[in-house]
């Protein structure tokens, strides 16, 4: 074991994968600090069946004490500022410095609905994702519940919105608009699967606008369409980046992600690594999504080992060639998209629970 430490920053989604590695295999070094506010982590896979009343909240969550603690690992309960690359230092927003050797970042992306869409007091973004659940709670238990809510986005994530808030438990039924944006509905997967989305919102009479959305003086305006004012505009649009990396001087894209090559390691500064939706890949096109970042966990633990030994890495998540989509429709079904491939059934339902519960034990259990 090398006399050095390895920091790694957030508890996304692809760090738990390095942090299941640890507990499996042993510390790569002698020591390792996780840099992570929270007390625990949700899993945003299960997040709309949570909206839609199949799941306790406690079940999508993941306590980090019991991992920490059995990995070995210190953690500080703090959120990084800044980092020195080149000195080895990270800034924490206590006003401590944390010394590294090798670095991980795994912080996830950061809510960009109001520079968007602009600023409303009725916008909720669905990042950071435990802002979401935490504000959602209180709406969802309050004394004047939205009953009128227009979720923005025309991805995975605003699909399965729309469907966990339709069928949300509430004393008075909940009328759901999914506004898309002028791309359309599901735009990166097949006209197939597109038409079997079109017709479970029609089904559950969830209204479907392909125009973009912006708040004006009046409120929400779409172009085009009559809208009565939402109570509640739910942002799924996708995720930014923090500021703090550009900052730094790490390399980032245009949009302030982390670029990193194909072994996860930063373009500008080999001893930093990132994955999930704080980076960016720059040898081939890959989308922030969760599932993405589980399956690079285990890769990127491989190679920040091989890093803290001073050896060059050599694993890559490459993706799974067609992407696997389940959506839940909040109804037992759910919805898969593979390929060209569109079915809907409640055996798929049953496979989405299996499929999350079973990553969900990886952790708990």
């Amino acid at each position: 074991m090398s006399g050095k430490t390895l920091l790694l920053i957030g508890a996304g989604h692809a760090h738990l994968g390095v942090i299941d590695d640890i507990r499996k295999n042993g510390l790569p070094c002698e020591r390792v600090v996780i840099v992570e506010p929270r007390k625990a982590m949700h899993y945003s896979g299960m997040i709309p069946g949570w909206l839609a009343g199949e799941y306790r909240a406690s079940e999508a969550m993941i306590p980090l004490h019991p991992l920490v603690e059995e990995a070995g690992i210190d953690w500080i309960r703090a959120s990084a500022r800044g980092i020195d690359a080149s000195g080895r230092t990270v800034l924490l927003d206590d006003g401590t410095q944390i010394a590294f050797d090798i670095c991980s970042i795994a912080v996830g992306g950061a809510g960009r609905a109001r520079r968007v869409l602009g600023d409303d007091p009725r916008l909720l973004d669905i990042r950071p994702i435990d802002r979401f659940v935490d504000r959602w709670r209180d709406l969802r238990d309050g004394a004047a519940t939205p009953r009128r809510i227009a979720v923005v986005g025309g991805g995975a994530g605003g699909l399965e919105l729309a469907f966990g808030f339709a069928n949300a438990p509430m004393p008075k039924k909940t009328h759901v608009t999914l506004i898309s944006g002028k791309g359309g509905l599901l735009p990166d997967h097949a006209p197939s699967v597109r038409r079997r989305a079109r017709a479970e919102l029609a089904a559950q009479a969830i209204r479907l606008i392909e125009a973009d959305a912006s708040f004006e003086d009046e409120g929400l305006c779409v172009a085009g369409h009559e809208l009565k004012p939402p109570e509640l505009v739910v942002a799924a649009i996708g995720s930014g980046a923090p500021d703090w990396p550009r900052e730094s001087g790490l390399a980032v894209d245009e949009d302030g992600f982390i670029e990193v090559d194909r072994y996860q390691r930063s373009c500008s500064h080999p001893t930093i690594f990132a994955a999930g939706d704080v980076a960016r890949r720059t040898d081939r096109g890959l989308p922030h999504s969760g599932v993405h970042a589980v399956y690079a966990g285990p890769v990127l633990a491989d190679n920040l080992r091989r890093a803290l030994n001073g050896q060059a890495p050599t694993n890559t998540y490459r993706g799974r060639g067609m992407d696997f989509y389940l959506f839940n429709t909040g109804r037992g079904e759910a919805i898969v998209s593979y390929g060209r491939i569109a079915l809907k059934g409640r055996w798929l339902r049953k496979l989405k629970d299996w499929l999350d519960r079973r990553w969900i034990d990886r952790f708990t259990h």
